[in-house]
């Protein structure tokens, strides 16, 4: 619920207004605070909400001040009227806040100009009136009691009342109505009922017949019993219980017996979301991903993450993720720039938490070390730090250091140096690396040394000297993990300074002289050797699996030699597995079968770790958690008709390989039942044809088609004995099975196949003898060959013939008792049925067919007739053979071409010598002769005569060889003059209007329909007061079809509606009740309120 809290910065104030002058209110809101944009609302007394009344007298301005962050509000009523005199109240709701503040207006007429008199003194004196409700009056009580519903509001107008809602419930409660008793209920359905969402709710009513029957409406619609809806019956009472509401069931319920029904209304509350694991505060480093995690109380929730007040999207920078009740925000790189506070919120609760990023520390991994050199020696100063982005300068005594010739800086990966070729005295002093961006230098001093001494040289034989201790396994052997930096340290001792030399194998890695007093970097690279003092290092960065061998070192001097071998082993974690594949699906298991990796990396492979996805999807799910040793699995657990996916992780003593190639998509399948119903369909003299079902259980696997196979009966007790009649799965559900031998009894049985492998067979019971079965030849003529087959001249002939016969019976055509001419007709015959087919019939193609099938001393004819027919010529002789009054005789004869069949019909045409053009006279006359009637006097015709047959009319007429002359007479026609119809009428309603019911807040339209001449004026009234152009009432006039809509109506928009039609001649009208019922909200409970205002 939300809280009162002050949100106003500036608030409306009483004012007394001048009637007929304009008047502006202003509220300002401040909104730093606030989630989310305000909502705003004006209101009149208690009830009346002043935006839905918006328009010319009604003003509304709404701006914002994005610095002050400040909603500034303004209502202006212009040009003031004594109607707008009351109390009002703005109220202000955010989120979780609200506010209102009330103000009243006071109306006063304005006097008359009247010069440098005192103006105050001529103003009238107004009374004000009451804000809410009049004064306890008993006088307008009665006559409120006593007035009609329609009333009410004029009379609340006169009496000042402004709460008319408050008024008609003090009205209400005064007239006490007893209710209505009803016949068949004891007990109705409360007013009301309210659940929350996912409960169960229980609606019952009591009857006064216990064997009657009720029905249970929702919205209008019956309710069948169900899992959700449940209906009891417990001798008089009936129960309805709702499981598991949701938002949908929130809807008006009836219980209907006989003709009486009982309502009710059920409101479903949906609780709010709460946040049920709040966020933790994460400190972490530049560059660090950064995961916030809470847990909400419903798994369909939305939530919204804000930063110090600003809410989040979903951009490059952060992402949102989900799952079932958690919800994660992250940030894939912090930077400074993150710092802050994190808000989550919900719809009931937030959470916060801090987000601290730290600048990432730079380490020195190696500092510089001082040096003295000699004249014309190298200087090399080296540092190593952790990040190989870093760059730095460096300075000699607080100067930079410039490049040249003779002094070179270097900057490989995290190594940074300076090197300076043929020191001189110069060179000597302090140097300094400072890295960019950090507060940090390393320092280190170059001393030149100059020194001049006489010595006798002395000798000593070179020694290597090998600790075996550490890192060593066995005598002179090393492992390091492959990615593991490898440095090795041998004492060399030896006078003069022995010369070094590294080899594996036969390569030289380096050879050089350990000079007294020097420290020397003879190699760069990944594999380098550095000396210092008696000291030679062997160091790998990153060992590879080709630094893998065995390696020399060779020390000589003039006193002697010395030498040692060493052998590296590189060990790392294991290849992937290969060749990973499914050998075997069930119902909800796969066999899973796969190669071990070719390099164990070095050491021995413990074992292996399984994981499965579905196709498509990027979750992987382990399936072993210990190691398993074997390279064959069975994954369990599967659901069939879904495709997986699985991959395979190597194990030894070092980790875990990278995963193998995932394996082809596979699907857990189980293998169809048995086909059904077996049978034979025919058999012949080497053949026999058989037919079945399909399996009763097929699966997720579907069918691949069919296996049959056969064997001779008493041979069929090894499963080697059957033989397979098809090489590839058929997918019909019969198959002819070839080749087999005459005579013999044979067995036969069929397998259903899919990707999960063969079925179990259906045999057949029992055994089939090979032989052929003689059948009587007989012919099956179609329906319509029975009768003369008529078609057109140019029309496709195709006739399908089917017949029987065992064996294949010999068939012959023959046309008017001579054989068929195979040019002129096609046919074609199967072991079924034959086909004469004509690609263009002719006339010539027409006569009498027989068909003959013969088998050899049993045969069956038939005859068919086709008829080819086309379109008759013209007659002849076509003659006027008398003419009298209007009226002219023609006679013809029939054309000498008919088209091949009967001619039905002529069709007569005549036309006018003078215009020539030709009109029907006659259609369809079956007699050679006809008598043309009335013809216009004055005028000579000519006439035409078309001859008919099923084709239609011939393409050419015969025309009259001579012509009809009809001559006047002197008769002349008397006009009766035209009187024009009066179609003028009063208005009528042919549709009235018809009383309704509707629900508050749900927009409503009421019609009817009126006809007149001319078109009526239409006025629409409520309560018998004229409604005017008010924005909540739209009025449509559609060709007389009238139309009122009512925008979302109230409780008081119920009463009595009347529609009037008024034009010249009169007026009509027509009235219906309407009916708004609502829904009033208490404190605690929950009351359905009708209003009905007759």
């Amino acid at each position: 619920m939300s809280q009162i809290s002050g949100l106003f910065v500036e608030k409306p104030q009483t004012v007394t207004a001048i009637k007929g002058k304009n008047v502006t209110f202003v509220a300002k809101v401040d909104s730093s605070q606030m989630l989310r944009k305000p909502t705003m609302k004006w209101l009149k007394g208690k009830w009346m909400d002043l935006g839905s009344k918006a328009g010319k007298h009604l003003q509304f301005k709404e701006s914002y001040d994005r610095n002050t962050k400040i909603y500034t509000y303004e209502l202006t009523i212009v040009k003031v009227v004594d109607g707008d005199a009351g109390g009002y109240r703005c109220e202000v709701t955010s989120k979780d806040k609200c506010d209102s503040c009330t103000f009243d207006i006071s109306v006063e007429d304005a006097g008359e100009d009247a010069g440098e008199l005192d103006f105050s003194g001529l103003l009238k004196k107004r009374e004000r009136k009451q804000k809410e409700e009049p004064e306890i009056d008993v006088d307008v009580w009665e006559i409120l009691k006593n007035a009609k519903p329609c009333d009410y509001e004029k009379i609340a107008f006169q009496y000042g009342i402004t709460d008319l809602r408050g008024l008609l419930k003090r009205l209400k409660k005064m007239k006490k109505v007893e209710p209505k008793k009803s016949d068949a209920f004891l007990k109705k359905l409360g007013p009301a009922y309210s659940v929350e969402k996912g409960k169960k709710i229980l609606l019952n009513v009591e009857l006064s017949d216990s064997n009657a029957q009720v029905r249970w409406l929702r919205n209008g619609q019956e309710i069948k019993p169900s899992a959700k809806y449940i209906f009891e019956s417990v001798g008089g009472i009936r129960k309805l219980t709702i499981n598991k509401c949701t938002l949908a069931d929130d809807a008006a319920y009836e219980c209907v017996v006989g003709e009486e029904k009982s309502f009710t209304e059920v409101f479903v509350q949906e609780p709010p979301v709460t946040i049920t694991k709040m966020l933790d505060d994460i400190h972490v480093v530049v560059g660090e991903k950064v995961e916030f995690e809470v847990e909400v109380s419903d798994e369909g929730a939305n939530v919204k993450w804000m930063k110090d007040g600003v809410e989040l999207s979903r951009d490059g920078k952060y992402r949102f993720k989900k799952d079932g009740t958690k919800h994660w925000l992250i940030i894939n790189e912090a930077t400074a720039e993150d710092i802050g506070t994190y808000y989550v919120y919900t719809s009931g609760g937030e959470s916060k938490a801090e987000l601290e990023v730290e600048e990432k520390e730079l380490e020195v991994l190696q500092s510089i070390a001082d040096l003295t050199l000699k004249a014309a020696e190298q200087a090399v100063f080296k540092c190593e730090v952790s990040d190989e982005k870093v760059t730095g300068k460096w300075f000699k005594d607080g100067v930079e250091v410039t490049p040249s010739n003779r002094i070179k800086m270097t900057h490989i990966g995290r190594t940074h140096k300076l090197v300076i070729d043929d020191v001189k005295p110069e060179d000597a002093g302090d140097y300094t690396f400072v890295p960019d961006g950090y507060a940090l230098s390393l320092s280190a001093k170059l001393n030149f040394l100059e020194i001049k001494i006489d010595y006798v040289p002395r000798q000593e034989p070179p020694k290597i000297h090998l600790d075996t201790t550490g890192s060593f396994v066995n005598k002179n052997t090393i492992i390091v993990v492959a990615g593991n930096k490898l440095r090795f340290d041998v004492d060399i001792t030896g006078e003069p300074p022995p010369t070094v030399s590294w080899k594996k194998g036969d390569t030289v890695r380096a050879c050089w002289q350990i000079v007294t007093y020097s420290h020397l970097i003879q190699t760069e690279g990944r594999v380098r050797v550095e000396t210092r003092k008696n000291l030679s290092c062997f160091v790998i960065e990153g060992a590879e699996r080709s630094d893998e061998g065995l390696y020399h070192i060779t020390v000589t001097n003039p006193a002697g030699e010395d030498k040692a071998d060493i052998m590296v082993k590189i060990v790392d974690v294991p290849d992937p597995p290969e060749n990973v594949k499914c050998t075997a699906v069930g119902e909800d298991s796969a066999s899973i079968q796969w190669d071990p990796p070719k390099f164990d990396g070095g050491v021995p492979v413990k074992g292996y770790l399984m994981e499965r996805k579905k196709k498509g999807s990027s979750r992987w799910t382990r399936l072993n958690f210990d190691i398993y040793e074997s390279t064959t699995y069975e994954a369990k657990k599967m659901i069939e008709g879904v495709l997986y996916e699985m991959r395979v992780f190597a194990v030894n003593g070092i980790g875990i390989s990278q995963p193998s190639a995932s394996s082809k998509p596979f699907m857990p399948i189980a293998p169809t039942s048995e086909p059904t119903r077996l049978t034979v369909e025919d058999v012949t003299d080497g053949t026999c044809a058989l037919k079945w079902l399909p399996p009763e259980r097929i699966g997720a696997g579907g069918i691949d088609g069919y296996i049959i196979e056969y064997c001779i009966e008493g041979e069929c007790r090894l499963t080697t004995e059957w033989v397979q009649a098809n090489e590839t799965p058929v997918e019909k559900n019969s198959y002819r099975v070839r080749g087999l031998p005459v005579g013999e009894k044979m067995l036969f049985r069929v397998t259903a196949v899919n990707i999960a492998g063969r079925s179990s067979p259906a045999v057949m019971a029992q055994a089939v003898t090979i032989r052929e079965i003689v059948e009587r030849p007989k012919i099956r003529l179609p329906r319509q060959l029975r009768t003369k087959y008529i078609k057109r001249v140019g029309e496709k002939v195709n006739l399908v013939i089917p017949f029987q016969g065992k064996p294949r019976p010999v068939v012959t055509w023959l046309k008017d008792g001579a054989p068929l001419d195979t040019k002129l007709v096609n046919i074609r015959t199967s072991d079924v049925d034959t086909i004469l087919f004509i690609r263009q019939a002719a006339r010539e193609h027409s006569g009498q067919y027989t068909l003959s099938v013969q088998i050899e001393n049993m045969e069956e004819k038939v005859t068919l007739e086709i008829q080819i027919v086309d379109k008759p010529g013209p007659p002849i002789a076509v003659t006027v053979t008398d003419v009298w009054g209007f009226n002219a005789a023609l006679e013809w004869k029939p054309p000498k071409d008919n088209g091949n069949c009967e001619i039905t019909g002529y069709t007569i045409q005549k036309a006018d010598l003078k215009t020539k053009e030709w009109f029907m006279v006659l259609e369809h006359n079956r007699r050679p002769s006809c008598t043309v009637s009335d013809l216009v006097m004055g005028n000579e015709y000519t006439f035409r005569v078309f001859s008919e047959n099923i084709c239609g009319m011939s393409d050419d007429a015969g025309i009259s060889k001579n012509t009809a002359a009809i001559t006047k007479t002197g008769l002349k026609q008397k006009q009766q003059p035209y009187k024009e119809k009066d179609m003028c009428s009063s208005p009528k309603f042919i549709t009235p209007l018809v009383d309704r019911s509707v629900i508050a807040g749900y927009s409503a339209a009421i019609s009817c329909a009126v006809r007149g001449h001319p078109k009526p004026k239409i006025i629409w009234m409520k309560n018998k007061m004229i409604i005017g152009e008010n924005p909540k009432y739209l009025m449509q006039n559609n060709q007389g079809v009238l139309t009122l809509n009512i925008r979302k109506p109230s409780l008081f928009d119920g009463g009595k509606y009347t529609c009037r039609a008024i034009n010249d001649l009169g007026q009509d009208e027509v009235e219906c009740k309407l009916e708004v019922r609502g829904m009033a909200k208490n404190l605690h409970h929950l009351q359905c309120v009708t209003l009905t205002v007759t």
